[in-house]
Formats: structure tokens, sequence, C-alpha cells
């Protein structure tokens, strides 16, 4: 857990500038932000903790057998703690800071492989693994369109 930490937050914070450094090509775009929205921030937890779970799966699926339920688990609450976290502490002070903002993000990815841990060891999220599965899906099929199609809600305006 203490590598998939590490490796999500190298690579998510490599994703931040990943965009740009493509000459904002559209196949980037789908997996890193292409703007300064909370929403599009989501992914830069979203994706390297997919990337890592297929190796994670791989190297010690057969080890723990509930690690995909879990992970899946893990990508969620950390795609939803950074989306609560910015809006409870901007709601709360009035606007934001890029260190607040950093943050949020480190925590959120400790908190999503803590809830991968627990789950994996107590397999509680298994019994859930098709319903996590089709919301993981959603969520791909969420970040391609609204990458393309952002609603005009402040979740997808760029601040």
């Amino acid at each position: 857990m203490i590598a998939g930490i590490i490796f999500v937050s190298i690579v998510g914070t490599l994703f931040h500038f990943a965009y740009q450094w493509s000459g904002n090509n559209v196949f980037v775009g789908l997996f890193t932000p292409v703007n300064e929205s909370v929403w599009e921030h989501t992914k830069l937890l979203f994706f390297p903790m997919l990337i890592y779970s297929f190796y994670l799966n791989k190297k010690a699926g057969k080890y723990y057998p509930c690690l995909n339920s879990a992970m899946i688990s893990g990508m969620l609450l950390g795609v939803a703690m950074i989306i609560v976290m910015f809006y409870t502490y901007t709601g709360v002070i009035g606007f934001h800071t890029a260190f607040a903002d950093i943050s949020i993000f480190y925590i959120s990815v400790i908190l999503a492989f803590c809830v991968v841990y627990k789950f994996a060891i107590s397999c509680t999220a298994d019994k859930y693994s098709k319903v996590l599965q089709i919301f993981q899906i959603v969520m791909i099929c969420l970040y391609i369109i609204f990458t393309f199609f952002p609603p005009a809600i402040p979740l997808f305006v760029s601040g």
C-alpha cells in the first residue's frame, strides 16, 4: 500500500502537467486534467490508481482475492474526498489556496489506500464487486464525456 501511495502521488503530480507538456494532445487530456476545475483534478487520483490497480491485481491478486473491489472502492472514495474536502474548506474560508489544494490530493491518496488495505483484508466491499465495476466503467465514461462536454456547474468550471 505504501508503494501505491508513492506511485499514485508521483504519477498524479506528473499528470497535472502532462496535458500541457503534450501540446494539449486530446488523447492525453482524456486521462489528465485539461483545465483547473475540481472535476479534472480528480483524474490525478483516479487514473494513476487505475494503472496501479492493474499492476497490484496481477502481482498480489492471488493472495488477496478481494483486491479488485478494494481498489475500486479506494478510487471512488479518493475522488469523492477530493471534491468534498475542496468544497468544504473553500466554503468555510471563502477562497482556495494552492497549498490546501495540493494537500487535499495527497490526503485523498492516503485515505484511498487506507480503504484499499482495509477492504482487501476484510473483503467488505467484495459483495458489491459488480456494482463497483459498473461505477468504475461509468466514471471512465464520464471522464471522457466531460473532458469534451463539461456541464455548466461549478464542479466543472476552471478556477
